[in-house]
């Protein structure tokens, strides 16, 4: 009858195989271990199996197949690249778009290829014709059927073995798997055949599962078979829909295609399991939900629960970040004990953070899944060389690119190049250059009196982008060319040859395999624009992976699930155990729901739920296990794992047997490890927290003149003046000018004078007219954002009539006389105030008015009376003539024109005396900071707690508050 064998849970299946097979051998001669033929799932199966063969004694090598390597087995002719097949399903899918564009946007084109293909893929591996599709009684649903199978119809003919796109990768493996069980009906082989390691999810490999079991000399090696499940659970697994995620479903499906009973399966070998009571615990706490009532009768009879979870350990830290932590530190721990130690989890987040955690001891895992491409150097430098097609060149992307580790690395160029680009980084963000082009580099290499080389970098690079801003729409063999010859000449430098480090290293040589393989289908791909370029090369990088062959640590490893069904280690921590991490929740199908699946035979959502509980189950019973999860996210609290939870539950509920001084054990044991994690970036010794700084340098380093608007700043916040004209630092300007409300008012301020220069017509509606066609042509010039330009066009509008009604009241009492004019005026003391006025009028009465727009909330009389002293200050220098062509005149008016939220004209500040008054208080602050014992405290007297300042961070404000005193300190030395 079939031959069905099993490994329980827990065991080193590729070593235990070879054992069981040397145990069936050994009455045979040494050349009978060449005859054996075994068939693997993956390739690291493979490799693992040949390296435990020639770790000795000395045999032959059996031969060691790959199931997916089957056609090449049955002398089929090559498979259709997958590529190709995805170029020419866009290039069809685009031309549906375009014929009914309410199916879906056209941005979609390429995931809608890949989930095409991916639909596609899974229905010729299943067995499932087209046809079927179209008998689907879908009357009941809705009319997303009917555009789903507009889509579908268009890969019917891919299906035909005769296409003459050949044949699909998965359409090749059926046929080749049919081929297979057909030729060994009619004349089975006289040696050994072997499946090993798969649980027959796939309809080719059950296939070939099942035609295996039934061969004279065949054999099937199932992973993580639950020798201690019952027969009637057993019995229970035979509905689909209740049943398919229980971690032993697909074996009894097998054993259906057999005409066997699960229990008919035989160990491979015996004693294989490392831990039987953890076998026989597990398994209970993953009893389908239905029968969940026989944790009551059976969970008695578990007597060995401290065996059980002797080497069991819990840890539930309280962030991803302290999770990756513990889980590094034991990881370490085990590196320097001797250990093979395997991190198990789908969450590649996580294996970021503890490869990142791993390296502050320079420990670098050996990471089966690899670093995704599109992460890697080159991925990251091709995908921002494609981005510069068909859209205006931005300062943050050309930045970006030039700093990138592969832009010039040639030898020799490196440094030159990072030493331009930093100034010219600078340069950039000084004079808001958002658009930077040849004309712009010139400008900027021509600011150096004596050129240095940056004249024929700037050169190089102004050739280089020239013209990419044209979004032409071109085949893609023509995009391709374009961007590996941009990319090349941007890798080499400024007078270089060839492509510096582009192509050098793993990530670099698989970078160069996938463009080459782009450029050689590019006939299938159309005519594309530059934008759907960018979108299919970040698809193509994204479906790969490199790895760093030579450098990992051989004792630590990092697995996908797949790898951990038939991997041995001496210690595995199995991570990311909440709910959407593991089991990770099925993504979207955008073609078929989950009852058309069923009917048609196709994969449903619970299968990947299924293989996730069965690698849960297998990976749980190792010798040494930690389970780990965190308890929240960035976002919320998390939800733990529906195994895990099942397993606490289960402990929990065991009082009586130990199973919840068991549980209490396992989490003391992890929250071990997160002491030791947490001392980690725990300093040694107490770093002393900051004062609230009050710095004192020299008197003659002190500044010896500022503008009105610094004076505010000189009351509220004295550091700030200390940090900008003492220490002579500024904040970068931003590398992106934001439609932020400083440049508003910058904007409107420009509005103000134009319109107030041009004179205002007494028409009201002419006014208006004039004002808006002065707003729109400032706009245009100065905030390039639509968005923000008609937002802020109708804030403008809203005021407008207010604004013109109040300024033929101020025609008719006095006429402008300088408009954003500068002045100053030399105080007693020496000290130099300047100021810039927006608007000075002369009065009908020989008097001066000065206004201030502002396009924020005016400031509040107390305001105006301890802190903003702007207009009074500049009301006291027109009154001494600082003001340039603006004779002394007394000044009787001084107010905020609001143009914001607050509009119209604001109350007089000004009375009798009060500029003069303003002024000597000026002049004695000015004298109390001449005073070497004086300091500059920071954050004096800000108007909101929460308001941020430049230079909060220079004064390590947050180590302390507004309630502590300052402490003042001399700094510097007196000349």
């Amino acid at each position: 009858g079939p031959r069905l064998f099993g490994l329980p849970p827990g065991a080193d299946f590729a070593k235990d195989l070879l054992i069981g097979l040397e145990q069936r051998l050994k009455p045979h001669p040494p050349e009978a271990w060449a005859q054996v033929e075994i068939y693997v799932n993956t390739q690291r199966m493979r490799r693992r199996l040949i390296d435990l063969l020639a770790a000795g004694p000395a045999r032959f090598l059996p031969q060691i197949r790959l199931v997916s390597s089957l056609g090449d087995q049955a002398l089929l002719p090559p498979a259709a690249p997958p590529l190709r097949l995805r170029l020419e399903l866009a290039q069809l899918i685009r031309k549906l778009l375009d014929a009914q564009p309410d199916l879906a946007a056209r941005t979609a084109t390429f995931d809608l290829a890949d989930s095409l293909a991916d639909l596609m893929a899974e229905m010729q591996s299943e067995g499932v014709a087209p046809a079927a599709l179209h008998d689907l009684d879908v009357s009941h649903l809705s009319a997303h059927w009917a555009r789903t199978r507009s889509f579908i119809t268009l890969v019917e003919h891919y299906f035909d073995t005769a296409a003459p796109e050949g044949l699909a990768a998965e359409a090749r493996n059926r046929l080749a798997a049919e081929q297979l069980c057909q030729e060994w009906q009619s004349a089975p082989p006289k040696h050994p055949v072997i499946i090993a390691g798969s649980t027959g999810s796939r309809g080719p490999t059950a296939m070939l599962m099942a035609a295996v079991a039934q061969l004279p000399q065949g054999a099937v090696v199932l992973p993580g078979f639950d020798f201690t499940l019952p027969a009637k659970v057993w019995d229970g697994l035979d509905r689909v829909l209740e049943s398919e995620d229980h971690p032993q479903f697909r074996f009894r499906r097998l054993a259906d295609r057999l005409d066997l009973h699960p229990t008919d399966t035989r160990p491979w070998i015996a004693d294989s399991e490392p831990n039987p009571a953890r076998n026989r615990l597990i398994s209970l706490a993953l009893r389908p939900a239905p029968v969940t009532d026989q944790w009551l009768d059976e969970g008695r009879n578990l007597t060995d629960i401290a065996q059980a979870t002797e080497t069991l350990t819990l840890i539930e830290a309280p962030s991803p970040r302290a999770e990756a932590t513990a889980i590094a530190l034991r990881l370490r721990k085990a590196a320097e004990d001797g250990q093979i130690a395997a991190l198990i989890t789908p969450d590649r987040m996580l294996t970021r953070q503890v490869t990142a955690a791993l390296d502050r001891w320079r420990i670098e895992p050996d990471d089966s899944a690899g670093q995704p491409l599109q992460l890697s150097a080159p991925g990251r430098f091709l995908r921002q060389v494609a981005d510069l097609f068909g859209q205006k060149l931005t300062a943050e992307a050309l930045l970006a690119l030039l700093k990138h580790p592969l832009t010039a690395s040639t030898a020799d160029i490196r440094g030159p190049h990072l030493l331009w680009t930093r100034e010219l980084e600078l340069h950039v963000r000084r004079y808001s250059v958002a658009f930077p082009d040849a004309g712009a580099l010139t400008t900027w290499a021509a600011k150096k009196k004596q050129d240095d080389g940056r004249a024929g970098w700037a050169a190089w690079l102004g050739d280089l982008l020239a013209g990419l801003d044209s979004a032409v729409i071109v085949p893609l063999s023509d995009h391709c060319d374009r961007h590996i010859a941009l990319a090349n000449a941007l890798a080499a430098g400024p007078g270089a040859a060839g492509s510096g480090a582009l192509w050098l290293k793993p990530a670099g040589e698989k970078s160069a395999a996938v463009l080459d393989e782009l450029r050689t289908e590019a006939g299938h791909g159309g005519l594309l624009s530059p934008v759907e370029f960018s979108d299919l090369l970040y698809a193509v990088l994204s479906r790969e992976e490199v790895r760093d062959p030579i450098s990992p640590h051989p004792g630590v490893m990092i697995w996908g699930t797949l790898e951990a069904r038939v991997q041995g280690a001496d210690l595995v921590i199995l991570g990311g155990l909440n709910e959407g991490s593991w089991p990770q929740i099925p993504a979207p199908d955008p073609w078929l729901n989950r009852e058309m699946r069923a009917n048609l035979g196709l994969l449903l959502p619970e299968r990947r739920i299924g293989l996730s509980a069965h690698d849960f189950q297998q990976a749980v019973a190792a010798r040494e296990v930690v389970l780990t999860r965190a308890i929240r996210d960035a976002e919320a609290e998390t939800v733990a794992s529906r195994w895990l939870n099942r397993l606490t539950n289960l402990l929990d509920g065991l009082e009586r047997q130990g199973g919840r001084e068991a549980l209490q054990a396992m989490r003391a044991r992890g929250e071990e490890c997160l002491k030791l994690a947490a001392q980690i970036d725990t300093p040694a010794a107490q770093i002393p927290p900051a004062h609230r700084p009050a710095p004192c340098p020299p008197v003659e380093a002190r500044p010896e003149k500022l503008s009105v608007t610094r004076i505010q700043t000189l009351i509220r916040d004295p550091y700030a003046i200390y940090a900008e004209t003492i220490l002579g630092l500024r904040a970068l300007d931003p590398l992106a000018q934001q439609p932020d409300p400083p440049l508003r008012g910058i904007i409107l301020h420009k509005i103000m004078e134009l319109f107030v220069e041009a004179g205002v017509n007494p028409d009201p509606q002419i006014a208006n007219a004039d004002l808006m066609d002065i707003a729109d042509r400032v706009l245009s010039e100065m905030a390039p954002w639509p968005a923000a330009r008609a937002l802020w066009r109708a804030r403008l509008e809203r005021v407008a009539d207010e604004f013109l009604t109040q300024e033929a009241s101020r025609r008719s009492r006095g006429t402008p006389a300088a408009l954003e004019v500068k002045g100053a005026v030399v105080l007693d003391n020496g000290f130099r105030l300047t100021a810039e006025a927006d608007r000075i009028d002369l009065l009908n009465d020989a008097t001066l008015a000065i206004y201030d727009y502002k396009t924020g909330a005016p400031p509040t009389d107390k305001q105006v009376l301890y802190f903003d002293k702007q207009l009074l200050l500049e009301a006291a220098i027109a009154e001494r003539a600082g003001f340039g062509e603006i004779a002394a005149t007394e000044v009787s008016h001084a107010a905020y024109i609001g143009l914001g939220s607050k509009s119209g004209e604001g109350k007089n500040q000004l009375r009798s005396g009060l500029a003069d008054e303003t002024l000597d208080r000026l002049g004695a602050l000015i004298d109390q900071y001449a005073q070497r014992t004086q300091g500059y405290a920071s954050r004096r007297a800000i108007f909101k707690r929460d308001e941020h300042r430049d230079y909060d961070h220079l004064a390590r404000y947050g180590e302390w508050d507004e309630t502590d005193d300052p402490i003042e300190q001399e700094v510097g030395n007196a000349s």
